[in-house]
């Protein structure tokens, strides 16, 4: 199987990102993939990936995103979508519509139990 190609995000892009990233204060900012992305309690809801942008929604959402607008799940491997996570149109990414998307995804990711830390992560945090 190919290895991804992880090409930098564009700068343009990236400072969308920290535009959006600012309706979500309580998130933490992370970098996934070698790309920034906000957490909350331990689940990921929004990321770049190259020239995307990522957005995790519940299925309802996700389904009524899907039907607006012509794209699809994020795949970061061809072949391997990542079933909650829809690919923003780069047009909707620079509109101000994208806000309400980047809440519920933030939203859903509040309704999700926060995961527990790895037990690296705990014993790093100990050093």
């Amino acid at each position: 199987m190919p290895t991804p190609s992880f090409d930098k995000s564009p700068t343009q892009l990236v400072a969308r990102f920290e535009e959006l990233s600012a309706l979500v204060p309580d998130a933490t900012s992370r970098p996934m993939f070698g790309y920034p992305s906000c957490v909350l309690r331990g689940h990921m809801f929004m990321s770049l990936f190259g020239d995307r942008l990522i957005l995790r929604l519940g299925e309802e959402d996700r389904r009524d995103f899907l039907a607006r607008h012509k794209t699809g799940l994020f795949e970061p491997m061809p072949g391997r979508p990542m079933k909650e996570y829809v690919v923003v149109p780069p047009a909707l990414a620079s509109q101000r519509a994208v806000e309400d998307w980047v809440t519920r995804a933030h939203a859903y990711a509040d309704s999700l139990p926060a995961k527990k830390p790895k037990a690296a992560a705990k014993k790093a945090a100990k050093r």
